[in-house]
């Protein structure tokens, strides 16, 4: 099984993550949203649903697929005891930019 770094290292598996953030879609409409073919996609959605980021609900001849919160807020948390090392270069920025737009 990947871990979840390995799951979102290639940029097409995060490109769909963020097709989904818009609500449900099928594998046409994502494959011919990121302009990758159907079975690329269709190898990464396995991926992803193999990982639990993703489920997927038959519809007759369509597959929808559809985003699960659950594994990004794993990461999420993960993420939270590193957050100050970004969020106080952001300030910092914040404040030189201020400054600047002022002289």
């Amino acid at each position: 099984m990947l871990s979840t770094f390995e799951v979102l290292s290639l940029p097409a598996r995060r490109d769909i993550i963020e097709q989904l953030r818009g609500g449900p879609s099928s594998v046409g409409e994502l494959s011919g949203a990121l302009g990758l073919s159907q079975p690329i996609t269709s190898k990464h959605l396995r991926v992803l649903r193999d990982a639990g980021f993703v489920t997927v609900r038959p519809d007759a001849q369509r597959r929808w697929y559809e985003l699960r919160a659950e594994p990004l807020k794993e990461l999420a948390d993960w993420l939270d005891p590193y957050r100050w090392m970004w969020e106080d270069r952001l300030d910092r920025l914040g404040r030189h930019l201020d400054e600047e737009a002022s002289s």
